[in-house]
C-alpha cells in the first residue's frame, strides 16, 4: 500500500512539474550547461527577428523551435512561438503552445487571450475562442496601462472582439451545414514550394494568371521589409487534355523589379489588371494583349487611383464597368467596394460606393463579378463571416436597382482563416482560390473547387425494402440519384475570325447590341495574331452581334437568350468577306412584324450599321434581297419578300442614301439555304435560317 502511494505521489509530482513555468536559467538545468547555452543563443537570434515585427515572425520560428526542443515549458518562449506560428503557414501549431502558456502563466501579456482566441478560432473550437475573446475584451477595458497609451484604440479593439465572437457563432452554424465540394490542388505545373496565390481565370477556363513569390522573379531580389521574394505574375494555358501547362513568368514589361500582383482578367483573357505597390500604398494598372505581346501596365486614372490604397479590382463582362476596392475616406468601413463606368472617351468615370448592403464597417476585399454580369463575389470580415475574410455572393436586381443580402458561400470553402481572392468559372461549376492544405507543394498553393450541388435523399431499391427483426437487422442497399448542379445563366460565344478566302486570322471589332433597347452595350477586339475572340452573353436579352473590319463586309449574328436559358458554350468561327463585287452577306438583325413588311424597332442598329457602310464607301451600289421560308403559297411568299426588301430600301433612302445606289428584289422561297422545301419536315431554327434579308455588292 505504501509502495502504491509513493508511485502515485511521484506521478502527481511529475505532472505538476510538467505544468511549471520553467525559464532558461542554469538553476533549472544544472546538468546541461552546453544545451542551455545553445538554447539561449537560439532565443537571442530568434528575438532579433521577432523584434523587427510580425513580417519576420516566420523567420524567427526555426530558432525558437530549437530552443523549445530543449525546454518546452517556458511560458515566455511558448507565447512568442505561438504568435510566430499564427503569422506563418503553420498556424495550426499555435494552439498547443499557447494552451500551455494558459496553464503556466496566463498573465504573461495583456494580449495573450487575443492570440489564444485566434488559435482556438482557427481550430474551429468555437466556445473556447469565444471565452478567450471575451477575456481579452475585458482585459483591455480594465488595464490602466492601455488606457493611458494613446496608441491603443480601446473601442476599435473592443469592436473587433465583438466581431470575432460573432464570427464564432456564425462558424458554429456554417460548419454544421457543409456544402458539397471537391477541392483539388492544381498540380506541379502551377504550384511550387514557394507561395502561389490570387489566381484569375478567363471565362472559359482556358487561361489562368496568378501571383507568386519565386527566386526567378524579375530582378531576382528579396523584399527587405518582408524578407520574401518580390511578387511576379505568371501565366498558364489549359491544353486540350484539360491539364494546365507549365506556368511561365510574364516577364517585362508586365513584371517590374518591385511587387507586381494580378487582380483581374477579362472574360476573353486579353487584358488584365495589375496591382502595383510603388506609390500611395498601392494602385491599379491595366495590361493589354496585342497579338502575343503584353503591354506595359498603364495607370487606370485618377477616378480609380487616389492617394489612398486601391488594392483589387475586376471587370464586368461588358468591359465598360469596373469594380474596385479602396480605403479612401467616405466609405462605410475601412476598405469598401466601388464601381466605375467608362465614358465616351474610354476613361473611367467617377466611382460610386456600392452601399451598405455590400460594404460593412469592417474590410471588404477581393471583388469578382461573374460573367453573368449580375453575381458579385467578394470577401468580407463582416456580414456572416466565420473567421477573418469569408467569401460572399450578392446578386444585382436590375428592376429593383439593388443588391441582394450577401450570402456566405459556405464551409469548407470558407474557413475560420482568411479566404480571399476567389474566382468562379462562367459555368458556375468550378471555383479557384488559395489555400494551404495537407497536399500543399510547399507554402500557399492554388486549388480548384468543384461544386457538387445540394445532396438529395437516398432512393431505396424495391427489393431492399425488407422487414428486419430486432435480432437480425437487414442492411439496405441504397442508390443515390444523380446530382444536378445549378449552372449560371449565360452563353459564352467564342471562336476565330478569319478572311473568307485566305483564312488569314484577323483582328476585328466585335460589337454587342441589346436589340430590344437598340443600344450597343459592349465592344471587343479579336486577337490580332490568333483571331480568337470570346464574349459573355448573360441570359435574358436578344443580342445582335456585328463583326467589323475595314475593307470587309460586316458579319452579323443574332442570339435570343431567354432569362431561363441554361449555361452553354457556343463556338462560332466567322469568316469575313472582302468588300468586292458579288460579295453577299445576311443581315441577321433585321426583323419584321409577323407576316408583314413592317420593320421592327430592334432592326435600327443593324440598319444604321448598313447606312454607315454606305457613307464610308460612297461608290458602293448594292442590292437588297428578301427571302422567306417554304411555308405558305409561292405567290404569297414572293410578294412578302418583295415588300420586305423594298421596306429596307425605303428606310435607307429616308436616311440619306441615294436611291440610285440601291436596288431591291424579292426571291420568295426560291433560294432556300438548307433544303427545307415543302414536304420536308424542318425545325423552327431551319425555317428561321431561310427567312432572311441579304445584301449583295453590285458595284464599287
Amino acid at each position: 500500500m505504501k509502495k502504491i502511494t509513493l508511485i502515485l505521489s511521484l506521478i502527481l509530482c511529475t505532472a505538476a512539474l510538467a505544468q511549471q513555468d520553467t525559464p532558461f536559467e542554469k538553476d533549472y538545468f544544472p546538468n546541461d550547461k552546453d544545451g542551455l547555452k545553445e538554447a539561449k543563443d537560439n532565443i537571442k537570434e530568434g528575438d532579433k527577428l521577432y523584434e523587427q515585427g510580425f513580417q519576420f515572425y516566420k523567420e524567427a520560428l526555426p530558432y525558437y523551435e530549437k530552443a523549445y526542443a530543449f525546454n518546452p515549458n517556458s511560458s515566455e518562449l511558448n507565447y512568442k512561438l505561438g504568435k510566430c506560428y499564427l503569422s506563418s503557414v503553420y498556424k495550426s501549431k499555435a494552439l498547443d503552445v499557447l494552451k500551455s502558456v494558459e496553464k503556466m502563466n496566463p498573465q504573461i501579456a495583456t494580449d495573450f487571450y487575443y492570440y489564444l482566441g485566434q488559435a482556438n478560432h482557427l481550430a474551429m473550437k468555437w466556445d473556447d475562442a469565444i471565452r478567450c475573446y471575451t477575456k481579452y475584451q475585458q482585459a483591455i477595458q480594465n488595464d490602466p496601462r492601455i488606457k493611458k497609451d494613446p496608441m491603443f484604440d480601446i473601442q476599435g479593439l473592443s469592436d473587433e472582439m465583438t466581431m470575432r465572437v460573432n464570427q464564432c457563432y456564425n462558424g458554429k452554424e456554417l460548419a454544421d451545414k457543409p456544402i458539397r465540394v471537391f477541392i483539388d490542388n492544381l498540380g506541379d505545373n502551377i504550384n511550387t514550394k514557394y507561395n502561389e496565390y490570387g489566381a484569375v481565370i478567363s471565362a472559359d477556363e482556358s487561361v489562368i494568371v496568378f501571383t507568386a513569390r519565386r527566386p526567378n522573379s524579375t530582378g531576382g531580389k528579396i523584399d527587405p521589409g518582408l524578407n520574401e521574394h518580390f511578387e511576379d505574375l505568371y501565366i498558364s494555358y489549359r491544353g486540350e487534355d484539360g491539364e494546365w501547362g507549365l506556368a511561365e513568368n510574364l516577364g517585362e514589361p508586365v513584371n517590374s523589379k518591385d511587387h507586381d500582383a494580378v487582380s483581374a482578367i477579362s472574360a476573353d483573357g486579353q487584358r488584365f489588371i495589375v496591382y502595383l505597390g510603388k506609390k500611395n500604398g498601392g494602385d491599379l494598372y491595366e495590361c493589354v494583349l496585342t497579338g502575343d505581346v503584353w503591354s506595359k501596365p498603364e495607370d487606370l486614372g485618377k477616378n480609380i487611383n487616389t492617394d489612398f490604397h486601391e488594392s483589387s479590382a475586376c471587370y464586368a463582362p461588358d468591359g465598360r464597368t469596373l469594380y474596385f476596392v479602396s480605403d479612401k475616406p467616405g466609405g462605410f468601413g475601412e476598405h469598401d467596394i466601388y464601381v466605375s463606368r467608362k465614358d465616351e472617351k474610354g476613361k473611367w468615370g467617377k466611382p460610386e460606393n456600392l452601399g451598405e448592403t455590400i460594404n460593412t464597417k469592417f474590410n471588404e476585399e477581393g471583388v469578382y463579378m461573374h460573367p453573368d454580369g449580375k453575381t458579385l463575389y467578394f470577401s468580407s470580415e463582416g456580414h456572416t463571416s466565420m473567421g477573418g475574410y469569408d467569401i460572399f455572393k450578392s446578386v444585382y436586381d436590375g428592376n429593383m436597382n439593388k443588391w441582394s443580402e450577401p450570402m456566405n458561400i459556405g464551409y469548407p470553402v470558407n474557413t475560420a482563416d482568411n479566404d480571399v481572392f476567389f474566382v468562379i468559372s462562367a459555368s458556375g461549376k468550378h471555383g479557384y482560390y488559395t489555400s494551404n492544405m495537407k497536399d500543399s507543394k510547399g507554402l500557399r498553393d492554388l486549388y480548384m473547387i468543384t461544386f457538387l450541388g445540394p445532396e438529395k435523399p437516398m432512393i431505396l431499391n424495391n427489393e431492399d425494402i425488407l422487414l428486419a427483426s430486432v435480432a437480425a437487422p437487414q442492411k439496405e442497399t441504397v442508390v443515390a440519384p444523380e446530382i444536378e448542379v445549378k449552372e449560371a445563366q449565360l452563353t459564352i460565344l467564342k471562336g476565330v475570325i478569319s478572311d473568307y478566302l485566305t483564312h488569314e486570322k484577323l483582328e476585328a471589332e466585335i460589337e454587342i447590341v441589346d436589340n430590344s433597347a437598340n443600344e450597343v452595350i459592349a465592344t471587343f477586339m479579336s486577337n490580332s495574331k490568333t483571331g480568337k475572340y470570346l464574349v459573355s452573353l448573360p441570359a435574358g436579352k436578344n443580342y445582335g452581334i456585328a463583326v467589323k473590319k475595314e475593307g470587309y463586309l460586316f458579319h452579323s449574328e443574332n442570339f435570343d437568350i431567354p432569362a431561363t436559358a441554361a449555361f452553354q458554350e457556343v463556338e462560332k468561327n466567322i469568316e469575313l468577306k472582302k468588300l468586292s463585287v458579288g460579295s453577299k452577306i445576311v443581315l441577321r438583325n433585321i426583323f419584321f412584324d409577323l407576316d408583314k413588311a413592317t420593320l421592327r424597332p430592334e432592326s435600327t442598329v443593324e440598319l444604321n450599321r448598313l447606312i454607315l457602310l454606305m457613307n464610308e464607301v460612297p461608290t458602293l451600289k448594292i442590292e437588297l434581297g428578301g427571302h422567306t421560308d417554304s411555308r405558305g403559297s409561292d405567290s404569297y411568299n414572293q410578294d412578302l419578300s418583295e415588300r420586305r426588301a423594298k421596306a429596307v430600301v425605303d428606310y435607307l433612302t429616308a436616311h440619306g442614301i441615294a436611291a440610285g445606289r440601291l436596288e431591291w428584289a424579292g426571291y420568295g422561297e426560291t433560294q432556300l439555304v438548307n433544303g427545307c422545301s415543302n414536304g420536308v419536315k424542318c425545325s423552327d431554327v431551319q425555317h428561321q435560317e431561310n427567312r432572311r434579308t441579304e445584301f449583295k455588292v453590285l458595284s464599287l
